[in-house]
């Protein structure tokens, strides 16, 4: 008797990972100057200097880095916690 063979496409699991969005637009409350930058994945950024007037930005109350407050993309760990449904999260720890 013969066994079916296995069919290594039907036995994979869906792909259902989540891809990271790796850059984020910053937008300057000062001058509206706007740079698109790669966020770091291994720590946090509590400041970032405004190429268009040289202000430093630092977070806002409640926000843990400068992507979280004036990002068009939240932190990596953020984007994490939201699609894994968890509330409280921070790329500080």
């Amino acid at each position: 008797m013969e066994t079916p063979e296995k069919n290594p496409e039907k036995n994979q699991e869906p792909d259902t990972a989540f891809k990271i969005e790796p850059a984020s637009t910053i937008t300057c409350p000062e001058c509206g100057h706007q740079e698109t930058e790669t966020m770091p994945t291994d720590s946090c950024q509590w400041f970032y200097d405004c190429k268009g007037c040289g202000e430093v930005l630092k977070p806002l109350p409640g926000d843990c880095c400068v992507y979280c407050s004036y990002g068009t993309v939240p932190c990596p760990p953020i984007q994490i916690a939201r699609a894994s449904g968890e509330a409280d999260a921070s790329c500080c720890g």
